[in-house]
């Protein structure tokens, strides 16, 4: 965990010790570097606000090095655009302060249980002239590859999962972003775009809005 306020770092780390994670704190992104190169972590809960390196750069240059490790924001930046920094870092989650701590415990173990999950999605996935790797985060055409965010990553993957179908807008909200709300509507809306940017290399593939209703990757 990399959290600079010391009172509330040592509130979360003996809550989660209590259930049974062992818990490395560290006070600033570089530390969390230097640790990540050394030791192989299950998850990172990383406060964006910290000194001599803040939380989203910590994650840019994590994602160098460990595309896969789940990383969950914890961070009083709120703001639509933080949060969506958050997830384009290469962030999997982001939780607001003020905040639970049972709902901290919820969020972990969802992020570890995708994680698990996702480990099994090895082989290529083909959508028209692209081959999308999960594990790898990696759309690829001819020899073009494309590097996605986790968020991208799993977003694709339900697409690809119901390819020429419906994917219901609800269900994968709260799959993903663990609730329906306005905001991650919009959120989603925004990786939508992403993904259309990166597959428009193929003028045969579309990712339709059905209005009110979710999504149809068309391939």
């Amino acid at each position: 965990m990399l959290e600079d306020e010391l009172q509330l770092a040592k509130i979360v780390t003996e809550t989660l010790q209590s259930r049974g994670f062992a818990v490395t704190h560290l006070n600033n992104g570089r530390l969390g570097l230097q640790a990540v190169y050394k030791t192989d972590f299950d998850i990172c809960v990383v406060d964006v606000m910290m000194p001599f390196m803040d939380g989203f750069t910590f994650v840019k240059e994590l994602r160098k090095v460990n595309p896969t490790i789940p990383v969950l924001f914890l961070t009083a930046r709120s703001q639509d655009k933080d949060v969506v920094e958050g997830y384009s870092t290469g962030g999997n989650d982001y939780l607001k302060k003020p905040f639970s701590l049972e709902e901290l415990i919820l969020r972990i173990n969802e992020l570890l249980r995708r994680n698990n999950h996702q480990t099994e999605k090895a082989a290529p996935v083909s959508i028209g002239t692209f081959y999308f790797y999960p594990q790898r985060q990696e759309l690829t055409n001819n020899e073009v590859i494309i590097k996605l965010s986790h968020k991208e990553s799993e977003l694709l993957y339900l697409l690809a999962q119901h390819k020429n179908q419906l994917l219901d807008r609800k269900a994968t909200l709260l799959k993903l972003w663990g609730d329906d709300n306005s905001f991650n509507v919009r959120t989603m809306d925004v990786f939508i775009t992403k993904l259309r940017k990166h597959l428009q290399a193929d003028l045969s593939i579309q990712i339709i809005n059905v209005r009110g209703l979710g999504y149809k990757l068309i391939a």
